[in-house]
């Protein structure tokens, strides 16, 4: 199953980039490059889930939100 969730990468002050995923509380990453922080983002996406369900806790699911202008 494939699930999407938003990510929001900032760069920081140092040069690098710090990726923060808002549905998932706690799950926060980094990179020195943007390749590597998404790289690293989808790991993090990975282990916080597989976490989740060996403690038998429910995985957050994004629902798309469709905004008419």
């Amino acid at each position: 199953m494939e699930v999407k969730y938003t990510v929001l990468i900032e760069k920081n002050e140092e040069g690098g980039y710090t990726v923060v995923v808002p549905s998932l509380p706690g799950c926060i990453t980094q990179g020195d490059t943007w390749q590597e922080a998404m790289a690293n983002a989808r790991e993090a996406i990975a282990g916080y889930i597989e976490a989740l369900k060996d403690i038998g806790k429910p995985v957050p699911v994004e629902l798309p939100i469709e905004v008419t202008l």
